[in-house]
């Protein structure tokens, strides 16, 4: 064998032995779909259905959160736990204790100022007066509000435009909380006790059965056909 072609053979094994040995890369997570400018969002309550347009330019950060929350299914079975009359009506505490803690403990950062006031029918993440502390907290305003809240930084991120009526038909007859002079759940107590403690304390709340993105539906995710087929026999076992 000629010199340059034992030379040109023992690069090729070098380059060969060289690609063997290097990791293989990992893929790449899949980029979650975005969220659309603007989705439809439909409460089914013990009083009937509420329909919200949510507005990404009205509070991006807000309206990004709200998304992310209802299609983890957070707010099915969420109790109107704050409902005033004249004010507003407010959700946003789960049932299950743990589940609002964790969400708690990831507040988000506040919006720009106010792109549309507090009137009437749009839906405002609830805050401290403490600075980015929205969280899971929403309320649905049943008057005029904006003079009231505007000032302070509340920033809608949607509206009702369907089941106003139904709005104002849900139970307010406990009103604000005892800690606020009202006789409606203490919030402290309700975190630490989740619905059990309404059911068997404030037993007229009206809830959210179950919370849906309907316009655009979110996209389907798909398993992998092997995890799917170990689901299912984990399922048959049981």
């Amino acid at each position: 064998m000629k010199r340059k072609q034992i030379l040109t053979l023992a690069a090729a094994c070098a380059l060969a032995y060289a690609a063997a040995t290097v990791p293989a890369t990992k893929k790449a997570a899949p980029k979650p779909p975005p969220i659309p400018a603007e989705y439809k969002v439909k409460f089914e309550t013990t009083k009937g259905d509420i329909l919200i347009q949510v507005h990404h330019d009205w509070s991006p950060l807000g309206a990004d959160h709200f998304y992310e929350l209802v299609t983890k299914g957070y707010y099915d079975n969420n109790a109107f736990f704050r409902a005033i009359k004249g004010f507003i009506v407010q959700f946003g505490m789960n049932g299950d204790p743990k589940v609002t803690a964790h969400w708690n403990a990831a507040p988000i950062k506040h919006d720009p100022p106010n792109k549309q006031p507090n009137k009437a029918g749009t839906v405002t993440f609830a805050q401290t007066s403490d600075p980015d502390s929205r969280t899971t907290h929403v309320f649905i305003n049943v008057s005029d509000n904006a003079e009231a809240l505007d000032s302070k930084n509340f920033t809608p991120f949607g509206e009702v435009i369907s089941g106003m009526d139904v709005v104002n038909n849900l139970y307010m007859g406990y009103g604000d909380s005892v800690s606020e002079g009202g006789s409606g759940p203490d919030q402290e107590a309700l975190a630490q006790n989740g619905n059990a403690y309404l059911q068997k304390s404030f037993p007229l709340l009206d809830y959210i059965k179950k919370a849906t993105v309907i316009d655009p539906p979110p996209p389907v995710v798909h398993r992998p056909a092997s995890t799917a087929k170990r689901s299912t026999s984990t399922t048959t076992k049981r």
